[in-house]
């Protein structure tokens, strides 16, 4: 390996991994190795730029904790992120499709039954959720586990408090439920609101140098499995938000983009007086079979 110039540098490289007994590891070390020598050779890196690179990383890594994940941040915001769940996601086109899961889905969070308030006291307008889970050929979905989290009516997940000097409940505006023999299940929350992805750090420079905006239209996440169906990892959007078309981390798709119905104050879907405006909204979800492909 002496005497390693510019154009035999990648070679060497890859020749110094060949003994590697893993064959994905090395399938994914050579891919890389290869597109990383190609992309400083085609922009001409120079070592300024390098040492900027190293130190941008090292911030992403410095700012990460229990609470925030830089790194899924930057993956989501350089297309990354939604670009490998469309890759495993491909499902036959009548199922429901896939978006990224983000930064802010936490494991632990409480168990709720149908018709309960999922909110926790989080702020924001009432919105009574219904649907139904069923599979690629109509079959009813019993007893399917579904994750629901979101936004309060500041644009904040409820872990994005968890320094704040404010009491509270632990977990708001997210939680888990079950579908009911018929497929269906309803549950109340808040209206979720658009968004800014945490861009006081590393990679919210980023975007301010690229001249891009942080924001997220507003959604609603949901993360469903049941036993002999594929996982099912996805948004519900708000229609007509200012942020469908530009949204920050490209998760959005024009089958998850749906009308949010606003009713004047009375009675409720839970049968309930609400003294205020509220909004409904139903939606089926489609399963695909495990082993069913695309």
């Amino acid at each position: 390996m002496r005497n390693i110039d510019e154009d035999t540098i990648t070679p060497a490289v890859l020749a110094a991994m060949a003994k590697c007994g893993n064959e994905r590891l090395l399938t994914v070390m050579n891919s890389l190795v290869r597109n990383l020598h190609a992309f400083a050779r085609d922009v001409r890196l120079i070592e300024e730029e390098w040492h900027q690179a190293i130190g941008f990383l090292t911030d992403v890594g410095h700012v990460t904790d229990d609470q925030r994940q830089e790194y899924v941040l930057l993956s989501d915001v350089l297309g990354l992120s939604m670009l490998v769940t469309t890759q495993n996601n491909r499902k036959p086109a009548a199922c429901t499709e896939a978006t990224v899961l983000g930064p802010f889905f936490v494991n632990g969070s409480p168990g709720y039954e149908n018709g309960e308030d999922l909110s926790n006291g989080a702020k924001g307008r009432p919105c009574f959720v219904s649907g139904r889970v069923r599979g690629l050929h109509g079959e009813p979905v019993a007893d399917a586990e579904i994750e629901v989290w979101q936004s309060d009516d500041d644009g904040f997940y409820d872990e994005q408090y968890a320094d704040s000097k404010e009491p509270g409940p632990a977990h708001q505006a997210r939680g888990r439920l079950h579908t009911l023999p018929d497929g269906r299940f309803h549950f109340r929350s808040i209206l979720p609101e658009a968004y800014p992805i945490p861009h006081d750090g590393p990679v919210g420079r980023m975007l301010d140098a690229l001249g891009r905006h942080p924001w997220r239209p507003a959604h609603l996440h949901f993360w469903i499995k049941a036993p002999g169906y594929e996982p099912l990892i996805t948004h519900l959007f708000r229609n007509e938000d200012q942020y469908l078309d530009s949204d920050a981390v490209f998760g959005v798709r024009s089958s998850l983009v749906l009308d949010w119905v606003e009713h004047p104050a009375g009675i409720a879907p839970d049968g309930t007086a609400t003294p205020s405006a509220f909004h409904t909204l139903d939606y089926e979800f489609v399963l695909n079979p495990i082993g069913q492909g695309q």
